[in-house]
C-alpha cells in the first residue's frame, strides 16, 4: 500500500545521502522513480540533489506555482516511489499534492527535510508534512559542540557569531548552520564554534 513518508532530521544528519541511497535501490532493480528538489537551493546546481560527500543527482526542480501532482500523473511512465529533498521548502498546497499522489495514484512518496528552522519554528512544508504523513522517522545526528542529540540548527553569521532573528529561508551549508543540542543552540561555546568556523 502507498504512504507519505516523512524522514527529517537537522543539519548534516545524512538526508541527502539517504535520499540517494533509496533512489540508487530502486534503480539498480530497473525501477524508475522521480526526484524532486526546490529550485530555491541553488547550493551545489539549481535541479540537483547533492550530499557533502560528492554524491549528486539530477532531479525536478520544485517552484511556488509547480504543481507535484500533475508532473507525477502526466509522465511517460507511472514511477515506483516519488523522492523529495529539502521538504521543508514545500507548501501546503503542494504537501497536499503528495497526499493525491499517494491516494489516487498509489505511488509512495518519501519527503526528506528539516522539521525546524534556525528560530524553532516550523518550516510550511514540515507543519503540513507532520499532519499528513503516513509515517514519520526522525534521522538522528550529534550536537556539533557535544554529545548530546542535534534536534536544532543554529545559524552563524559571516563572523561566526550566533543568529537567532531574521529571515526563515536563507540557503546556506555548514558556513552557516549547525545542528546543535538544545542546550548549545541558547548558548553555544564561542570558542570551539569559532575554532570550528575557522576550519571550515
Amino acid at each position: 500500500m502507498a504512504q507519505l513518508y516523512y524522514k527529517y532530521g537537522a543539519m548534516n544528519s545524512g538526508k541527502s545521502i539517504e535520499i540517494l541511497k533509496v533512489a540508487h535501490n530502486y534503480q539498480e532493480q530497473n525501477k524508475p522513480v522521480l526526484l524532486f528538489t526546490p529550485g530555491i537551493d541553488t547550493r551545489d546546481e539549481e535541479g540537483y540533489i547533492s550530499s557533502r560527500i560528492g554524491l549528486r543527482e539530477k532531479a525536478i526542480a520544485i517552484y511556488e506555482q509547480t504543481n507535484i501532482f500533475t508532473i507525477v500523473k502526466n509522465y511517460s511512465s507511472k514511477p515506483y516511489c516519488i523522492l523529495i529533498d529539502e521538504v521543508q521548502f514545500l507548501s501546503k498546497e503542494q504537501v497536499l499534492q503528495l497526499t493525491k499522489i499517494v491516494d489516487e495514484l498509489a505511488i509512495p512518496v518519501m519527503g526528506f527535510g528539516l522539521k525546524n528552522d534556525f528560530r524553532n519554528e516550523l518550516f510550511e512544508g514540515s507543519r503540513y508534512m507532520l499532519i499528513y504523513a503516513d509515517k514519520i522517522e526522525e534521522m538522528k545526528t550529534i550536537c556539533w559542540f557535544c554529545e548530546r542529540k542535534a534536534t536544532m540548527n543554529l545559524r552563524v553569521d559571516g563572523n561566526g557569531q550566533p543568529v537567532y532573528t531574521g529571515e526563515q529561508i536563507q540557503i546556506g551549508g555548514n558556513e552557516a548552520y549547525f545542528p546543535v543540542c538544545r542546550k548549545c543552540h541558547t548558548n553555544p561555546p564561542l570558542e570551539i564554534k569559532v575554532e570550528v568556523k575557522n576550519n571550515v
